[in-house]
């Protein structure tokens, strides 16, 4: 349900070809000085990211794209987009996160629509985060829009917005929703202590044929591996939890001492958590022995903290406040599957 309303929101702005870097001839596109400035600049608008900023249809060199398997965030919609310099281009490296160049802009807008079950209506721009690729390493910076969506404002310190929306299940929901201040944007987007993207990597942009489209407009410097996933359970609850989980539990990441590796590529069950033992025990386990216990999802400690919403027993510790049912019981279900070993038959079919 959650990936259909994504697609229904962007499809307008993700189905267009991307415009090439170095259609500047009209003197649009952004404002790579403002982008590459030592301090962010205090209007998003200065950054001439968006041509209709309350559209959010992007500018000339501007690309939106999609992603595989969102992560979840308290049900908002996301609109993505990259921004690479005239003339410079993204070094593909393998399956790992792309290698931007100086300039390169990753921005992502958090939106709630008025009733999640119409995407494209009444929807509510809630923040803008960036990440930028300045000469000393990457730079982020948080955006909260105005009420009229169109003028958004760097925040540093953190905000806590009211969001009020009808669910997938047409029940009204009010969320205490939580936009991250500047030392929080570390918290997750962190590669061996210093702040870097965490994607995008071929495997998110993995879906239709973005990834030629990429290629053909020159936005990389070869084509990217496609990575084939099967529709079963398995693949889709390690892509959950690649997306939701692995920026931080992997080696390199803030949480790489816990020793959870829950990228994709990792095929070890036991690192995924299968049998093991936390690292610290203490209430967030719940009492339970196992981070995974195979076959019984209710006496696992993945599970019991992606179902709790807890600031102290949850996981992901930020970037929600309230429970993704959908990836809870997708976890649930392929927990319950597992035999002792943590395997999982590879046909078992995800709906």
């Amino acid at each position: 349900m959650r990936r259909a309303l994504a697609a229904a929101a962007l499809a307008l702005l993700v189905g267009a070809a991307p415009q090439a870097r170095g259609a500047r001839a009209d003197g649009e596109g952004p404002n790579l000085s403002a982008l590459l400035a030592d301090a962010p600049s205090p209007l998003l608008s200065a950054y001439g990211l968006f041509r209709d900023p309350a559209a959010q249809a992007p500018n000339t060199g501007v690309t939106a794209y999609d992603v595989a398997t969102p992560l979840f965030s308290d049900g908002a919609l996301k609109r993505r987009f990259v921004y690479l310099p005239p003339g410079a281009q993204a070094v593909a490296a393998g399956e790992d996160v792309l290698d931007f160049p100086v300039g390169a802009t990753l921005v992502k807008t958090f939106a709630f629509p008025a009733d999640l079950r119409a995407p494209d209506d009444a929807v509510r721009l809630i923040e803008t985060r960036l990440l930028i690729r300045r000469r000393d390493g990457w730079a982020s910076a948080v955006y909260l829009w105005d009420a009229d969506g169109r003028e958004a404002r760097l925040h540093v310190a953190g905000a806590r917005v009211p969001v009020t929306t009808i669910d997938a299940d047409g029940a009204a929901r009010t969320i205490d929703y939580s936009v991250p201040n500047k030392n929080q944007c570390k918290g997750c987007h962190a590669v061996d202590g210093a702040l870097a993207p965490i994607g995008p990597r071929p495997r998110h942009l993995d879906t239709g044929d973005q990834l030629a489209r990429w290629a053909a407009a020159g936005l990389v410097d070869a084509p990217l591996p496609r990575t084939p996933r099967p529709a079963t359970l398995d693949a889709a609850a390690r892509a959950y939890l690649d997306v939701n989980c692995a920026h931080c539990h992997n080696p390199r990441g803030p949480a790489g001492n816990s020793g959870l590796d829950l990228r994709f590529e990792q095929d070890d069950p036991a690192r995924w958590g299968v049998n093991k033992r936390p690292v610290a025990a203490g209430r967030a386990s719940g009492g339970h022995a196992f981070a995974i216990a195979p076959g019984a999802p209710d006496r696992s400690i993945l599970l019991h903290r992606m179902e709790s919403d807890d600031p102290g027993v949850m996981m992901p510790e930020l970037g929600r406040t309230i429970v993704d049912r959908e990836g809870v019981e997708l976890v649930r279900r392929w927990i319950a599957a597992m035999d002792a070993s943590g395997a999982i038959p590879q046909d078992t079919p995800h709906p």
